[in-house]
């Protein structure tokens, strides 16, 4: 084998197998992380949550470009760690308010009874015109209908509309 070849002698084709190989290898790596963590590893429960997601694909796609077996093992164990320091602040915040409070967002009011929350909505930065296309995601037709919109903690955006709103779900939700 020559020098930065991995697989093949030959170029082109230790490039190719590399691509397939290590792609394979990195996502059957993840399911294995994912099977030992939970299902909750791949949520978007939080903001963390979210970054978590974005980092393992990177990771993922540096160890299917990965021009040498050190570097390949490098993004395997930084995928490892990623998965134990999110079971680790998992188990932080399920334990601890006050470490809950410093890795969470409150989710906020956009909308309530009907009315848009104009300061919440430039709090939030979130134009109006954004507010009512969830609206008609959400199959809203009137907006009298609409007990409360709500920016979730992870980005999304809850409608909750109809007759009558059981107040537990909103006990949470901040209002600017």
């Amino acid at each position: 084998m020559r020098w930065g070849s991995m697989i093949f002698d030959t170029t082109w084709l230790d490039i190719a197998a590399r691509g397939v190989l290590l792609a394979i290898a990195a996502i059957i790596w993840v399911v294995v992380l994912i099977r030992l963590n939970g299902l909750r590893s791949l949520s978007k429960m939080t903001n963390f949550d979210f970054v978590m997601t974005i980092a393992l694909g990177s990771l993922v796609a540096g160890a299917a470009q990965a021009s040498d077996w050190k570097a390949f093992a490098q993004a395997m164990v930084a995928m490892a760690g990623l998965f134990v320091v999110q079971a680790a602040s998992a188990r932080l915040r399920k334990t601890s308010d006050h470490v809950e409070d410093l890795m969470q967002n409150d989710p906020v009011f956009l909308m309530r009874d009907g009315k848009f929350c104009d300061d919440a909505l430039t709090y939030a930065r979130v134009a109006k015109s954004d507010l009512i296309a969830k609206l008609r995601e959400a199959n809203v037709l009137d907006y009298g209908q609409v007990r409360a919109v709500v920016l979730e903690t992870t980005g999304d955006v809850s409608v909750l509309h109809g007759d009558h709103l059981d107040e537990t779900l909103i006990e949470n939700v901040k209002r600017v």
